[in-house]
C-alpha cells in the first residue's frame, strides 16, 4: 500500500536580520502548505546569514529562550506542518557557535534538533577560503527522527560530501534524507547534483535538498538549485536556479523498502583491512 507524502523545499537568500528571513519563510512555508505540503525543509543558516564577530554578536543567541525559535514554532503551528529549519546558529557559553537544524511539529513542538558534524574548512577554486571551525563547534551526534509520516535522517551541507555518515543514517532507519545546504557557486556548479543523487543512489533514500541562493547582504554567494530525489536517483523535482521560492513533491516511502530490494547496498556492505 502506498505511504504517500508530500514534501517541499524552500530556497532563499538569507540576509543578516532575523525578522527579515523569518517575514520570507512565513510567506513560502505559507505557500507550501497551501498546496499541500506535509513536511517542508528550509537551506541551511535559514534564520541569519551573519559571518564576522560583530554580526554574530548581534544576531545570534543561545538556545534557551530564543524569540526566534518560538518564532519557527509559530509557522509550524499556524501552517499545521512539518517545518524543517535547516540550519540556524546557536550560540554558546565557550563563544562558538552550533550550526543546528530544528524539526517542529505541526503543534509547534521540536521533535528533534541535529549539530552540524562535518565543518567546511576548505578553500573553494575562485572563491576565499572557508574555516568554519573558527566559528563554529562541531556536532557529535547522528540524529534521525523517527515519525509517522517516515524516518528522517538529519544533516547539514558539507555533511553531503561524507557518504559512509548516510551509511549509518539509514542503518539507524532513516528512509528521507534532509540536506539542507547554501553550496558554494563553484562547487555547487561542480558538485551538487552528483553528490545529491550518489547519496540516494547508495542509500536507496529519498533525499531533500534546500538550498541557499543567491548573492548574500554579506557579500557570500550561493548555488541554489534546490532538489528532491527519489531512492533509484531521479530527481522528482527541481530549482533550476539560485532565486527565492520552493519546489514541491509527492514520495511514496514505500519506494525506499522496494529500492533497497532491488540493490541491497547496506546489506551487502563487506568490512575488509
Amino acid at each position: 500500500m502506498a505511504k504517500m507524502l508530500k514534501v517541499a523545499a524552500i530556497q532563499i537568500c538569507s540576509g543578516l536580520v532575523p525578522r527579515g528571513n523569518l517575514l520570507v519563510l512565513d510567506g513560502l512555508v505559507a505557500q507550501a502548505a497551501k498546496a499541500g505540503a506535509e513536511y517542508i525543509l528550509t537551506p541551511e543558516i535559514s534564520i541569519s546569514c551573519a559571518s564576522n564577530k560583530v554580526d554574530n554578536a548581534k544576531y545570534i543567541k543561545p538556545f534557551e529562550n530564543n524569540e526566534d525559535i518560538a518564532a519557527c514554532a509559530e509557522l509550524a503551528k499556524k501552517n499545521k506542518v512539518f517545518l524543517h529549519i535547516g540550519s540556524m546558529a546557536i550560540a554558546t557559553k565557550n563563544g562558538k557557535y552550533l550550526n543546528r537544524s530544528i524539526l517542529f511539529s505541526p503543534s509547534g513542538e521540536i521533535v528533534a534538533f541535529y549539530d552540524k558534524i562535518h565543518l567546511f574548512d576548505a578553500s573553494p577554486p575562485n572563491d576565499k577560503p572557508y574555516k568554519e571551525s573558527d566559528t563554529y563547534q562541531a556536532g557529535e551526534k547522528a540524529i534521525v527522527a523517527k515519525l509517522d509520516i517516515g524516518n528522517i535522517g538529519f544533516s547539514i551541507c558539507y555533511d553531503l560530501r561524507f557518504p559512509h555518515f548516510y551509511n549509518h543514517l539509514c542503518e539507524m532507519g532513516a528512509q528521507i534524507l534532509a540536506i539542507p545546504a547554501a553550496f558554494t557557486i563553484p562547487t555547487g556548479e561542480a558538485h551538487w547534483e552528483v553528490l545529491l543523487r550518489a547519496r540516494a543512489i547508495e542509500t536507496g533514500s529519498f533525499v531533500i535538498a534546500a538550498a541557499q541562493g543567491g548573492r548574500h547582504e554579506n557579500g557570500r554567494s550561493t548555488y541554489g538549485h534546490s532538489m528532491i530525489i527519489n531512492p533509484w536517483g531521479e530527481i522528482a523535482a527541481i530549482m533550476n536556479n539560485d532565486e527565492i521560492g520552493f519546489i514541491i513533491a509527492d514520495i511514496d516511502i514505500n519506494e525506499v523498502e522496494k529500492t533497497r530490494k532491488i540493490i541491497p547496498n547496506l546489506k551487502n556492505r563487506a568490512f575488509f583491512v
